[in-house]
């Protein structure tokens, strides 16, 4: 299998060597597959599939927008908690579709069903299994508002159903990983693993996201696969605690997407054993990986954010509440005004000192501080005296920026990523159909 470079041949896209990212190893009872069905006019990937043969565990989480894609309703009303595969596409979220939208899933889900069962009754093992629609799910992401195009995804079903296959290689991934992308310069994968009884336990996902990033989620759409056997209710237990300083501590734009999801899927293979809770040993060493994987794919996504140059790290240290820090935080990341400082280099503060009191939260401006890097800027709620300011300005070109705010109120902390806000941004955004 080799990747499709049309993908990457768009002016936006930065050109990547397969050594920059991680080495994703298969999973035993996953395959996938990934095609052109003409979504684009370039002939790039754009519909990618993953299929469980003996079904997998599964845990979502959805975007908390009130209007949310055709293709999330169809999986709430499966609420389905082991299911046989995941399609997704891209260049149309299906998202203000109406009843063509929800229909046109039905019909992508009979195609995908039918497929799969003669698939299966073409094996050796001479075993027909068939895959029903209700098995199935759905994620979608691009263009609010347009036509599902229906027909181009059904009419390549056979094709995509029959690449399918198990050996992942780093290739397979990020291939499959390039399909689901939109604006999106580069695909984002991570891996971990970790020992259990000499067993090796593998988590490997993959995401895409570049604009419309905000809380809750920042995902757009991420996918996570685990050999472990791990029950689906406590995959969402799991999957909820980390996602909450991953996912849903990154912005870039502060606009929520209508199809943010992200999912994770156990294939069972590798056994734990029954009735492990959240503070079994082996449950923590696999809740540290997950977070470890969702932490690295959130980061991806804010250095990928449409047109960025700089990442950005808020600390709130000493506040008198996690909420409190994450509030203040998130507004600090949040705000135009910060961001494009950022992007000019310029290591305004007053506009960080807008952020915390835009939070809405009670703080005591007499005694915060304010550090870009490690240059105290501020304190005490009064500017620092005899800043070295050619120290700071080059500090301001570095591509990486930490601003630590100290509230010196309490014990407690939260940290949060965005980027920069550049021209390229309102580039991307103002003809944001020709940029899908």
């Amino acid at each position: 299998m080799t990747i499709n470079l049309k993908n990457f041949l768009s002016d936006k896209s930065k050109l990547s060597k397969m050594g920059e990212f991680q080495d994703l190893k298969p999973l035993d009872g996953l395959e996938v597959s990934s095609i052109s069905a003409d979504l684009y006019d370039n002939g790039r990937d754009d519909l990618a599939l993953f299929y469980f043969k003996e079904g997998a565990n599964y845990a979502t989480l959805n975007t908390t927008n009130s209007i949310v894609s055709e293709t999330i309703s169809w999986n709430e009303k499966s609420n389905k908690k082991v299911i046989k595969a995941l399609l997704v596409n891209t260049k149309n979220a299906n998202t203000f579709t109406g009843k063509q939208g929800y229909e046109a899933i039905d019909l992508v889900a009979k195609s995908l069903a039918k497929n799969l069962t003669l698939r299966e009754s073409k094996k050796e093992e001479g075993i027909s299994e068939t895959i029903r629609t209700k098995d199935l799910i759905f994620a979608s992401t691009g263009i609010i508002g347009e036509k599902f195009p229906v027909e181009k995804i059904t009419n390549r079903m056979n094709d995509l159903v029959s690449k399918l296959r198990d050996d992942q290689n780093k290739l397979i991934w990020i291939k499959t990983a390039s399909a689901i992308m939109t604006t999106d310069t580069k695909p984002k994968l991570a891996y971990e693993e970790f020992t259990f009884n000499n067993k090796i336990i593998r988590i490997a996902a993959i995401a895409k996201g570049s604009g419309m990033i905000a809380p809750n989620l920042a995902t757009m759409l991420s996918f996570i696969f685990t050999d472990a056997d791990i029950p689906s209710n406590l995959l969402k237990t799991l999957l909820k605690k980390a996602v909450a300083n991953t996912f849903n501590a990154i912005t870039v734009d502060s606009d929520q997407s209508t199809n943010d999801m992200v999912s994770i899927f156990s294939t069972r293979k590798i056994k734990i054993g029954h009735n492990r809770g959240i503070n079994d040993p082996v449950i923590q060493k696999f809740e540290t990986s997950l977070k470890n994987v969702c932490l690295n794919l959130a980061k991806q996504v804010v250095v990928d954010g449409e047109g960025a140059k700089k990442f950005l790290t808020i600390k709130v240290i000493n506040a008198k509440s996690i909420l409190s820090a994450k509030k203040i935080a998130l507004s600090v990341a949040c705000s135009p005004l910060v961001k494009t400082a950022i992007a000019g280099e310029d290591p305004n503060w007053g506009r960080v000192v807008m952020g915390i009191g835009k939070s809405g939260e009670k703080v005591d401006k007499n005694k915060i501080s304010i550090k870009f890097g490690e240059f105290l800027l501020s304190e005490n709620g009064a500017p620092v005296e005899n800043i070295n300011l050619d120290k700071i300005r080059e500090y301001m070109k570095w591509d990486s920026i930490v601003i630590e705010i100290n509230l010196f109120s309490g014990s407690e902390f939260f940290e949060c990523y965005t980027c920069d806000f550049t021209h390229d941004y309102i580039d991307i955004n103002a003809d944001y159909k020709n940029s899908t």
